[in-house]
């Protein structure tokens, strides 16, 4: 699994900012207490120097000491239970003045071993949430507020209706998004304006967020702006190669109205690579557009056709521009 360092340098921050919020809490919690109760604050500094005077002792005149933790062990257990019996008796649990990790997993490093903990992946979705929300209505654009009243019913010419056609393709992406893993494929959803391919492209982009993967989605436009920034310009070079590799390296890539950028020699190689690379690396992409097919070959190579008709289900989208009937329902 790849993880957008932005995203998760921000994660990281959150995760500790928690951690110490969590720490002063506990300890503004324990000086109550010791307040309350005078004598817990005796027990937590003779259990706080025991040890460090009767080894100190024991070494200083020679003794074995194997006696002296003995004596450290018998003396540190009854303190321990002085305190609980005081807590109990004042109506605390026995253990309210012993600091309990937030996660019993890794407690909270954010690590298990060299792996993530799922503790840590839960702020960096949240991050990467907020990250895509920038861009997109994440509160609403959901698969359970999808409709499909606005498709119709009628197949005219089609084998199959407008609203069979959203039927489909929603079940796709719901699939896809929800069982998203380095094994899934690659989608293209492509048909006129207004008929919900950004909508749903915005669901799974949320719901693959929320399983912990690194979601980039950007328009087309943006992306190729990006990369020209990168090689052309080198004010600001940190930053644009950052967009670059996160294009490139993130698990899923969402491709947003591709086709209304400014065409140019330089786009097509960029998509190219954008394509290439990403298969080759089997790293998943979600492209939407306008363009079909045979308008995505003539305007970026048949090579780029080729990838997608082989390695892309591709999901037609017909009916009416939704944005345009609901703009009439409310007329």
């Amino acid at each position: 699994m790849a993880y957008d360092g932005k995203i998760m340098h921000r994660a990281q921050v959150r995760f500790e900012e928690d951690k110490q919020r969590r720490a002063q809490q506990f300890d503004q919690r324990r000086q109550r207490l010791f307040r309350k109760i005078p004598r817990l604050m005796e027990i937590d500094r003779e259990l706080r120097s025991t040890m460090s005077q009767i080894i100190a002792g024991a070494l200083q005149h020679g003794a074995d000491p194997v006696a002296a933790i003995a004596r450290i062990r018998k003396q540190n257990l009854g303190l321990q239970q002085e305190r609980a019996d005081l807590l109990r008796a004042a109506g605390y649990e026995e253990d309210a003045l012993e600091e309990k990790p937030n996660c019993p997993l890794c407690g909270d490093t954010g690590y298990r071993g060299n792996a993530l903990c799922q503790c840590l992946q839960s702020y960096y979705a949240r991050e990467q949430i907020a990250e895509l929300s920038q861009m997109l209505d994440m509160g609403t654009e959901t698969f359970d507020t999808f409709s499909f009243d606005w498709y119709s019913t009628e197949r005219g010419n089609y084998e199959r209706s407008p609203r069979e056609i959203a039927e489909h393709n929603f079940d796709v992406c719901q699939d896809y998004a929800r069982q998203f893993s380095p094994r899934s494929g690659n989608l293209l959803l492509f048909g006129a304006p207004g008929l919900g391919k950004t909508f749903l492209s915005a669901c799974m982009a949320r719901v693959v967020s929320e399983s912990g993967y690194s979601v980039v989605y950007d328009t087309a436009a943006r992306i190729f702006s990006r990369f020209e920034d990168a090689k052309f310009r080198r004010d600001d070079e940190e930053s644009t190669d950052a967009d670059v590799n996160r294009y490139l390296n993130c698990d899923l890539l969402i491709v947003d109205d591709l086709g209304t950028e400014m065409m140019t020699s330089f786009v097509q190689s960029v998509f190219y690579q954008i394509i290439n690379q990403r298969l080759v690396e089997g790293r998943k992409t979600v492209i939407n557009t306008n363009l079909n097919p045979s308008e995505i070959g003539r305007r970026y190579g048949a090579q780029v056709l080729s990838r997608m008709e082989g390695e892309y289900e591709i999901l037609p989208f017909i009916g009416q521009d939704i944005r345009r009937l609901k703009r009439q329902y409310q007329a």
